[in-house]
């Protein structure tokens, strides 16, 4: 995790927390179904403020431990979850034992990793048969008002790695299946600005770029028909699952 914006969501957990979307359950759902039957302990790493993990311990059987490498999105998170055990770490060290868990997922996270160091870590601490899961909510752009919305707030960090291919991820695990959720969140004004207060690029921007993004915002909304102050942002959700060798 070199890229300082990887590290950088901590100074708006709020943000996130208000902004981001949840994870379709049915994408998180189909990451695990390869597991044998009753495997289910499982490391929601770069977990943030708990926003994938609150759809993992909805799965029959879960245990979840959650890691992320900052500690202000460890505290969101334990408000969030509860009786989550939260620990300090990345997915190229991970502070487990060997083959000791059934499954590892990232939520909006593997493009911040170094993948064959993280790929290698997650293989020394799942076992034999468990599962790399990998999920990303997308806006959809291919609806007209969001894709003047991202340019406004810059592409992020996930849509340029998803726009150049599949994610990588090497040995010990196997070849990469993956499926697409097409959905819409509600959302009000105000949570849109938090959701684009929560973007890395925003985050690390000038304090004059972030007043450009929040005004060219407003008169993009100001251009839409918020209905009782309520407009569906449509979202595409993409899952990756890998079976360790």
């Amino acid at each position: 995790m070199a890229d300082s914006r990887a590290t950088s969501f901590g100074a708006q957990a709020q943000d996130y927390e208000a902004g981001r979307p949840e994870y379709p359950f049915d994408a998180v759902a189909w990451m695990l179904e390869i597991l044998s039957p009753g495997a289910r302990r499982i490391a929601d790493v770069g977990a943030g403020t708990g926003k994938l993990t609150r759809a993992l311990v909805e799965a029959p059987g879960a245990q979840i431990v959650a890691i992320d490498p900052d500690p202000a999105m460890l505290a969101a998170l334990r408000e969030n979850v509860a009786a989550v055990p939260t620990f300090l770490g990345t997915a190229e060290s991970l502070p487990l034992p060997d083959d000791s868990l059934d499954a590892v997922v990232l939520g909006q996270a593997w493009h911040w990793v170094d993948p064959a160091r993280a790929s290698d870590e997650i293989g020394r601490v799942v076992r034999a048969g468990g599962v790399l899961g990998l999920i990303w909510n997308i806006r959809d752009k291919r609806v007209g008002w969001v894709g003047d919305l991202s340019r406004i707030m810059h592409r992020s960090a996930a849509e340029e790695a998803l726009a150049a291919g599949d994610p990588v991820v090497t040995a010990p695990f196997g070849p990469l299946e993956t499926e697409v959720w097409e959905w819409s969140r509600p959302m009000t004004r105000e949570q849109l600005h938090r959701m684009a207060s929560s973007r890395s690029a925003v985050i690390t921007a000038s304090a004059e770029e972030r007043d450009r993004i929040h005004q060219e915002m407003d008169a993009l909304f100001d251009s839409l028909e918020f209905a009782d102050g309520v407009i569906d942002l449509p979202y595409v959700t993409k899952a990756f699952r890998a079976r360790r060798g």
